[in-house]
């Protein structure tokens, strides 16, 4: 199968742009990545250490892996998601994960270009589509689909930020598109939004700083200094992506199962703060924030009505003090303390020697130190 007729048929089968390059050539990501995980960049995610010698080149996965076709599906919302940080009442889920899983969708997609490729061409082939240690983003450039910003995600100059990538790789033989180049130029913008300084220099990310993955990736807690920064976004941060000057050139997505549904559109953080698991799963059918699981998505959102400024909320506040899970709790003392401080100081005294988890504790001692030293 020539390189034109994968490209039809990846696009004939939905996808927005496919380019291909060579799978086994040398490349710096690896050595990158290595430096990203040496430097403990990638905060709790174990599994980018455990699979770091397979992640560092395509052929450390599949020694026979020679070429790449790496597909994309644009995602553009069609609007500024950045004014909804302004309704406090509301919560902000990331673009991307306001309808069907972007996996599910693209994965079906990829298996059936695969599969049509292997009987045509009779070569080996392996599809992915972020689950497995394989980097994308750089295979994505080397491929000339676009390259990687400032703030470390795909850009590209026909479809701005807004790509979910998807990568097939085979043992034929294809011919290689140009790679890209960056075209950043001077421009700082989407480092000079990030709420919690989360790039240290450009085109470098400290995940551990990443409010994407400090409300996706880390479990427990999170750390204080993060908690007002986060202001009202629930699940992942848009803010880098949405500011970059090249969505101009980004049309809306023509797939509709990546629409936003009015409902995950900005949600009211009363409703949310209510859901029990039974109902946290039915919200979010099909949808990445899923994953998380609710006491981990209640987390957020008893932070983003911490900073709400809303008093209307407090009595949601006072009902999840009494939740069964540690960290929802404990977001409650920290949101409790913020909106009704004499009420929080009561409180804690009324709950904080009965309370047996011991960062729940440290939560409500927390309330005392503050609140009652002026």
């Amino acid at each position: 199968m020539h390189a034109d007729t994968v490209k039809s048929l990846a696009t004939g089968l939905g996808f927005t742009d496919v380019r291909i390059c060579r799978a086994d050539e040398a490349w710096e990501a690896g050595e990158r990545l290595a430096q990203f995980v040496g430097e403990g960049l990638h905060g709790s995610m174990a599994w980018m250490e455990d699979t770091l010698e397979r992640r560092k080149h395509p052929t450390a996965m599949w020694p026979d892996a020679k070429s790449a076709v790496v597909v994309a599906m644009n995602y553009g919302p069609g609007f500024d998601p950045l004014p909804l940080l302004e309704r406090r009442s509301e919560g902000v889920i990331s673009v991307y994960a306001r309808n069907a899983d972007y996996h599910d969708v693209m994965k079906k997609r990829l298996k059936h270009l695969a599969r049509a490729f292997a009987q045509d061409t009779g070569e080996d082939v392996k599809v992915f589509v972020d689950t497995a240690p394989l980097m994308e983003k750089p295979l994505a450039g080397k491929a000339g689909m676009g390259w990687q910003g400032k703030h470390t995600n795909l850009v590209s100059r026909e479809h701005g930020s807004w790509l979910f990538l998807g990568v097939m790789l085979t043992t034929a033989d294809l011919e290689p598109d140009a790679a890209e180049t960056d075209h950043c130029g001077s421009c700082r913008a989407c480092l000079d939004i990030c709420p919690t300084n989360a790039f240290p220099v450009p085109y470098r990310l400290d995940a551990r700083r990443c409010i994407s993955y400090l409300t996706i990736e880390h479990k427990g807690p999170i750390p204080e200094e993060f908690r007002e920064p986060m202001g009202n976004r629930i699940y992942g941060c848009d803010d880098c992506l949405a500011v970059c000057p090249w969505n101009k050139f980004a049309a809306v997505a023509e797939e509709t199962a990546f629409h936003p549904r009015p409902e995950l559109k900005g949600p009211l953080l009363a409703e949310l703060a209510a859901l029990d698991d039974a109902e946290f799963r039915q919200v979010f059918t099909a949808s990445p924030v899923k994953r998380i699981g609710r006491n981990r998505f209640l987390r957020n959102v008893l932070i983003a009505i911490g900073n709400s400024g809303d008093a209307v909320l407090i009595p949601v506040v006072l009902d999840r003090l009494e939740d069964a899970a540690p960290e929802v709790r404990g977001m409650a003392v920290w949101a409790l303390a913020r909106l009704d401080p004499e009420g929080a100081v009561r409180e804690a005294e009324a709950r904080g020697h009965t309370e047996t988890d011991p960062h729940v504790r440290e939560e409500w001692a927390r309330v005392n130190k503050k609140l009652t030293s002026g």
